[in-house]
Parts: structure tokens; sequence; C-alpha cells
């Protein structure tokens, strides 16, 4: 019977062997290159890989004494494991979203109600700004953050949160500007992330 949770360990080679997690010369949606590429979009797209993992969210936060309420995934990267998250949790699970203005918000009928208490759940956190962002959104409704949790801390532990911080892995990525790029100097061939390895460019 396979197990129900996912080894911290495990997660690096199942995530490299779907390609959500690569390793090379990568640029950026930013303009900055980097060693390191994640799409989890690939991983997620796995409910035999999905389930395991939020198995594995859920036990950490039920470890940690958090009850919630609710769990919040913000689209795109959010919806598939906040979805998968609350179910492990036994809670109901929405999405936020941006609007035309570019501004996060709640659509879809979805609310929530002063005092509720929500985890919100990312593929990755990349730098934890679109987190921040939707947890001052939340809590502007009333709502209580009790913590994010993600498949991936891509800041390497150092993302600026003011609540806990739940990833299976974190992974330390670094990046530079174009024009300063080690990997450039090397004569390694850029890679636009979503294309091909026989497309890269310089």
């Amino acid at each position: 019977m396979p197990n129900s949770q996912v080894e911290a360990n495990s997660l690096e080679s199942q995530l490299v062997q779907e390609d959500a997690l690569l390793r090379g010369h990568f640029r950026l949606s930013s303009g900055l290159h980097s060693d390191t590429y994640v799409q989890c979009a690939r991983f997620l797209r796995r409910p035999d890989l999905a389930a395991p993992a939020a198995a594995t969210l859920a036990a950490q936060i039920r470890e940690a004494g958090l009850q919630p309420d609710t769990v919040v995934g913000p689209a795109m990267g959010g919806v598939v494991i906040g979805y998968e998250l609350a179910r492990q949790l036994g809670v109901p699970g929405i999405f936020t979203e941006r609007d035309d203005t570019g501004q996060m918000t709640l659509r879809r009928g979805f609310t929530v109600q002063p005092g509720e208490r929500i985890i919100i759940a990312e593929d990755v956190v990349t730098t934890g700004k679109s987190t921040n962002e939707v947890a001052r959104l939340l809590t502007s409704l009333g709502a209580e953050i009790l913590a994010v949790a993600s498949l991936i801390d891509r800041t390497g532990g150092k993302a600026e949160l003011s609540f806990p911080n739940f990833a299976l892995l974190p992974v330390t990525a670094a990046t530079y500007a174009p024009d300063d790029c080690p990997l450039c100097r090397a004569g390694i061939p850029v890679v636009k992330p979503g294309s091909r390895p026989e497309k890269a460019f310089s």
C-alpha cells in the first residue's frame, strides 16, 4: 500500500522527474537570470503525487496545533494544492484572483467572515510578496492568517512573512542581472522558462 504522505527528501526527486524543478540557466519573467526554474504545475498534474504532498503539509499543520476554517489558494499556482490541502484538512477551499486592475481579490461568490482562520496555500513561495498581498486582503476582511503552506520555499527560508511558513522543500536559487551573470560568462545558453531546451538563446 503506497505511503499516504511524501517524505521531504523524496519530493525533490519527484519534482525533478516531472520536470517541475530544473537546474541550468534560465531567464525569468522579471528579466533576471537564474540557475533554477520551478514549475509546480507539472508536479501537481499528477494527483498521485499531489495528494501525498498535501497530506504531509496537513500533518505538519495539525502537529503545530493549528485548526483552520478555510484554505485559500491564490490563483493560479495555489488553486490545485489549495484544493487538495483543504480536502486533507476537511475544510472548504477557495481561491483569490486578480481583478482588472491587477489587485488580488475574492470573486465567484467567495467570502470570508471576521475571525475566520485561514491557511494560505501556495505551490511556490518565491519572495513572499504575493503571499503577503493575499494575507493583507484577508485580514482587511477580518480573517486571521494562521500560516502559509507550500510545496517549495524558493527563498531558502528567507521569506519575510509575519506568520508561520510550512514548506516541504526549501530551495535556494541564485539570481543574476543579465549584464552580470556568471552563467552567461561561462557560455551556458539561457533558456526562457517554458520553452524546450533546444530553443535556448543567448
